[in-house]
């Protein structure tokens, strides 16, 4: 099957839920200001609090929340067809994954910075502050476990697979390395240089198999 459908199907999905649905959470229920001050401004430390481009927040959200889908999708395409793969990368980010994440840095902001179980414990009391914290350290280690499971027994025989994902942590490194210390706010310049080291990573990605490095 011809996937260009499905891609263009995608994106007109996409923006109508932009459109209508992410707009009237927006707007009607969370009742954004944009003239309000981030606490990234109000209690700037240097570490903890630190104001920063758009476009780097937007690389770390698309990473978290894009997390379970590039890496369960093409993995359930391969067990089951692409339908379900779509399905779950499409419909699942913008009713589950996208508003989920929006409401708790939407009340993370109003809460100068706070996790939401510091959230809970000081808007409901110190007991509800002490099962979100547990019930939040359990979703992670049963998430971890789930795409750890998926991912392993995909990358189980790809030793060039498991080269390229590895590469992807000293590129990390280098790229926020970059961007702080070498050359500050030069987010555009470590990009380039991100995606480019990983393009290599995945080309010489190949010649690992029959390297000495795999025994």
């Amino acid at each position: 099957m011809n996937a260009m459908p499905l891609v263009i199907g995608a994106i007109l999905f996409l923006v109508i839920a932009y459109r209508f649905y992410i707009s009237f959470v927006v707007s009607k229920l969370a009742t954004i200001n944009d003239l309000r001050s981030m606490p990234s401004d109000r209690l700037y430390d240097g570490q903890n609090y630190v104001p920063m481009s758009k476009w780097v927040l937007f690389g770390h959200h698309f990473a978290a929340i894009a997390g379970a889908g590039p890496l369960v999708g093409p993995v359930l395409a391969a067990q089951f067809g692409y339908f379900p793969g779509f399905i779950w990368m499409l419909v699942g980010s913008v009713f589950a994954g996208a508003i989920h994440d929006f409401i708790i840095l939407y009340a993370s902001t109003r809460s100068d910075g706070k996790s939401l179980a510091e959230i809970a414990r000081v808007e409901i009391n110190k007991v509800s502050g002490f099962t979100a914290s547990i019930a939040i350290l359990l979703i992670l280690v049963i998430a971890m476990a789930g795409l750890g499971l998926v991912v392993v027994n995909a990358l189980a025989d790809s030793s060039w697979g498991t080269f390229t994902i590895a590469s992807t942590i000293p590129i990390a490194i280098f790229m926020g390395l970059w961007m702080f210390k070498f050359r500050k706010g030069k987010t555009i310049e470590a990009t380039l240089m991100g995606v480019t080291l990983l393009t290599l990573a995945v080309i010489f990605g190949r010649y690992i198999p029959n390297s000495p490095f795999v025994s």
